[in-house]
């Protein structure tokens, strides 16, 4: 099977060790450098260009899209999508969850359990928004970030309300959030692949901090899954029609609430930790359900 590694960076964990399984598996496997490709739109001939050259058909495609380039990168998602590509997360799945006000009304109506949540941009309406949210302390996040950036602790009400003008000033769109107490510093991620969970750790931070984004100095271990958790973590991610991805939850006193479901979740961490090989289920996914494209008869034969 012909597979495409969409990164921007080849040298990057999870890059490598999915290269490095397709190739194991007998795969004929490339890393593409998504933002150096450009494409030519024309009625029924849709062409990727990259380093000069026309890519041929790839029979599937694992995308690992940046958060800064997304807009960019699932435009040409969409183009090896228009070539009959089988990716393992789509280019519309990919968006909707970047978009965290747009991810947080799916799996609320899909019932996935969420933090309680009020989008703003005004504050005019600065009281009642806190109190919608439960009251200070307050989680305030930028609606679009990732890693643990763009998120801040307000703990009283006046603090809550300073961030809250500043997003105002700067134009940003902002989420209030209600603030767990018996999970601060703590979460949970599960890594999905076709509907299971392949793997599951649990990411604490190191001090005081309130996020436990191992990108924010958190530390990870092994954890098992309840059966509600497991549950929730398969229910969030097909409703976000992402096949592999990470989802992050917090355990609260009303069960699991889901954070995030991040569509280029880093295998790294999971793998380490765990010992589970997630490279391999996510090849076997894409062996189960990718087709592969009849190789053309030689001329005269």
């Amino acid at each position: 099977m012909k597979i495409a590694i969409l990164s921007n960076e080849p040298t990057n964990y999870s890059t490598q060790r999915l290269f490095e399984e397709a190739r194991k598996r007998g795969h004929d496997v490339d890393i593409i450098s998504y933002s150096q490709c450009y494409v030519s739109i024309e009625k029924d001939h849709p062409v990727i260009r990259y380093e000069g050259k026309t890519l041929d058909h790839y029979d599937a495609v694992i995308p690992r899209i940046a958060q800064s380039v997304t807009k960019y990168g699932t435009a040409i998602l969409r183009q090896f999508e228009n070539q009959g590509s089988f990716t393992t997360a789509s280019s519309i799945a990919i968006n909707r969850s970047r978009d965290k006000l747009r991810a947080y009304q799916v799996m609320a109506r899909a019932g996935v359990g969420i933090p309680k949540t009020v989008f703003a941009r005004d504050t005019s309406n600065f009281e009642d928004v806190v109190e919608l949210a439960g009251g200070a302390p307050l989680i305030i996040k930028v609606a679009r970030g990732t890693h643990g950036n763009g998120v801040v602790l307000a703990e009283t009400q006046k603090a809550a309300k300073a961030v809250m003008q500043a997003f105002y000033v700067e134009g940003v769109n902002f989420l209030v959030q209600e603030f767990v107490k018996e999970s601060a510093g703590t979460d949970i991620r599960a890594l999905v692949v076709g509907g299971r969970v392949v793997a599951s750790i649990k990411r604490q931070s190191l001090d005081d901090d309130f996020r436990s984004n191992t990108h924010q100095g958190g530390v990870g271990k092994a954890v098992k899954l309840t059966d509600e958790e497991r549950k929730t973590a398969v229910k969030a991610a097909k409703s976000m029609g992402l096949a592999v991805c990470g989802v992050d939850m917090m355990r609260s006193e009303r069960g699991p609430l889901v954070l995030e479901v991040n569509s280029s979740a880093s295998i790294k961490t999971p793998e380490q930790i765990t010992g589970r090989n997630v490279a391999e289920r996510i090849l076997e996914y894409i062996e189960q359900n990718a087709k592969r494209r009849p190789k053309k008869d030689k001329v005269g034969a």
